[in-house]
């Protein structure tokens, strides 16, 4: 089995070895410490929060008019929340106990 596969099953002090080895290179001067700006990063992690699609205003608007058009055609009653159009729908889609 390769190296790679037994990653996952490794003694977890080995799999910090980078981490490890940063740490002793920080406390002996030879690496930087990394500078963290939480606020920054808290702001631009914004960005990414919500999808292009959503900034959209026109897709904005017409998701919350309801005006897009499902997949399956005509919902029925599902946008006027009168009962009658529901019933109605229910008869369409529910087969004949006859048959």
């Amino acid at each position: 089995m390769s190296d790679a596969a037994n990653l996952n099953a490794a003694d977890p002090a080995k799999t910090n070895y980078d981490a490890e080895q940063l740490a002793e290179e920080i406390e002996t001067g030879e690496a930087a410490t990394p500078q963290v700006n939480a606020d920054a990063d808290y702001e631009r992690s914004k960005q990414f929060a919500v999808a292009d699609v959503d900034r959209d205003t026109k897709a904005d608007s017409s998701a919350a008019s309801g005006s897009g058009k499902s997949g399956s055609g005509n919902s029925g009653s599902g946008e006027s929340g009168d009962p009658a159009s529901f019933l109605k729908m229910a008869e369409q889609v529910t087969p004949d106990s006859e048959s």
